[in-house]
């Protein structure tokens, strides 16, 4: 039977429901829970945890939710049915991260992907090696959308680089770190990058657009102060990367005007063409990229000895949804040049989903209604606001010790406070990849900061401080809310704003 004490708060915003028979320790309860539940499940999985434990945490905290909202008088119809809208809701999302997916297969594939890299490689000198793997590791991690294939490829040789011209190994990969990220921040490609603004409510473009404001400034002052240690220090050798250079052009037909297929796409996203649009050109042009300027390549992923109609379509559509990979004569390339398809995508729209049923149980018991005005009490500025989001990604981050969840539980819970505040959903999802994205690497038992420092081999508290973009961007996300500086209000309707006078 529901209780007739559940009602909308908003009749225009069916989002926010509110139990006035739930308190707010029953309403946090849940969250409590669920921290705790993900804190001992990364604790024994360690990286493992991401590939499925985690997500039946989110069920088993929906459910402790769900016992919360038996105990308040809320039907189990009820939850199930806004579960249901919560998933629905995310539909646009979830597709996205397909189509990313299979972008990334073709991109691969034709060559696009390792053009960028062989050139991005030879922008390499020994007086500024050091902003040099900022830059690289950026372009490689902005087109493949992953911080972490960028270290363990790229990275490693980089590391070693830095080791011959006598570089710390610590200053090597906090360069290495900071320019990875800043690529992973800004690509469509990233999970991540899909996961905050899906989270917050957002729109991918608009978020990536949005988190431009903090994130380029940011990046600037890393380069900057790489820029004068690397003028500060003696360096001597000379890089070689003449193996890498070779191997990529081994396998690849490498040739600027593949650089025409991102341009054209950027020139889409420019125009503001729908997403997925967008992505589905991307996806399509680097496939007839790949027929035209590495069939061979077609040829061996569909198993065929030559370039026929069905053979060059099953080489695209293997690209498009399943694993592939390109191997080179460089066992550290071999790892980069790998795809995952639409079907690599997989784990992340299993962890948007059950977040969802998590969030779904929270509004239907009156939870994330109860907890939004505890923030907005406890909280009377904007800034306020910021600075507890911030801080909520930070613990999470070393509580849960992942960064997925680190975006994951705050987007839901304090996606109500947001708008409650008037603010647009990029000011969450942005403050979101500033605060729980980036920051994770800098946490040792954390999985990215675990992941890191075993691949370069070098400890986190060695980098830490040359993580330079990693630590700054909390403070440059609440420097700007503290000056209000691009703080992007909601559009209201003349109802709204009456009612809010």
């Amino acid at each position: 039977m529901e209780s007739q004490n559940i009602t909308p708060t908003n009749p225009q915003n069916e989002d926010i429901i509110e139990n006035k028979e739930l308190n707010i320790w029953e309403a946090l309860l849940p969250v409590i829970i669920l921290v705790g539940m993900l804190f001992y499940n990364v604790y024994l999985f360690g990286d493992d945890a991401l590939s499925g434990s985690n997500q039946f945490i989110l069920l088993l905290g929906a459910a402790v939710a769900a016992i919360v909202g038996f105990f308040n008088k809320v039907s189990y119809k009820q939850m199930m049915e806004e579960v249901a809208r919560n998933v629905r809701s995310t539909t646009g999302a979830l597709l996205i991260l397909l189509m990313v997916g299979s972008l990334a297969g073709t991109w691969l594939i034709s060559g696009i992907i390792p053009t960028m890299i062989y050139y991005g490689l030879q922008i390499l000198n020994p007086t500024i090696f050091l902003a040099a793997c900022v830059i690289i590791c950026a372009i490689i991690s902005i087109a493949t959308g992953s911080s972490w294939t960028t270290s363990a490829t790229v990275g490693i040789a980089l590391i070693g680089i830095g080791d011959t011209l006598g570089i710390s190994l610590g200053m090597t990969a906090g360069a290495v770190i900071s320019g990875a990220y800043f690529g992973d921040k800004l690509s469509p490609l990233s999970d991540t990058t899909n996961l905050a603004p899906a989270m917050a409510g957002g729109e991918l473009f608009s978020h990536i657009k949005y988190m431009t404001y903090t994130t380029v400034p940011t990046i600037v002052i890393t380069l900057i102060v790489f820029i004068i240690i690397g003028f500060a220090i003696d360096t001597s050798g000379t890089p070689q990367i003449t193996e890498q250079l070779q191997a990529i052009k081994g396998a690849f037909n490498i040739s600027p005007w593949l650089f025409i297929v991102p341009l054209l796409v950027i020139g889409l996203i420019i125009k503001k063409t729908p997403p997925l649009i967008a992505l589905l050109a991307g996806t399509l042009l680097g496939a007839i990229a790949a027929i035209i300027a590495q069939p061979d390549i077609v040829m061996k992923i569909a198993g065929s000895n030559e370039l026929t109609f069905n053979s060059a379509y099953m080489g695209v559509m293997k690209a498009m949804t399943v694993d592939t990979t390109v191997e080179t004569t460089n066992e550290q390339l071999n790892d980069l040049f790998s795809a995952g398809g639409m079907s690599g995508m997989l784990g992340t729209i299993w962890l948007i989903v059950c977040a969802m049923v998590f969030g779904g149980v929270m509004d239907a018991i009156g939870a994330l209604a109860r907890i939004s005005k505890a923030l907005l009490n406890l909280f009377d500025s904007v800034f306020g606001l910021f600075a507890s989001t911030v801080v909520s990604c930070l613990a999470l981050n070393v509580t849960a010790s992942d960064q997925y969840l680190a975006i994951v539980v705050p987007g839901r819970m304090y996606a109500k406070a947001f708008k409650d505040k008037g603010l647009a959903p990029e000011n969450l999802s942005r403050t979101l990849e500033d605060s729980g994205t980036v920051t994770s690497v800098l946490v040792p038992w954390n999985t990215c900061g675990a992941y890191q420092s075993g691949v370069l081999g070098v400890p986190v508290v060695d980098y830490f401080f040359f993580a330079i973009f990693n630590w700054l961007s909390p403070f440059m996300t609440l420097f700007f809310a503290a000056f209000k500086i691009k703080i992007k209000q909601l559009v209201q309707n003349e109802n709204e704003l009456l009612k809010r006078a």
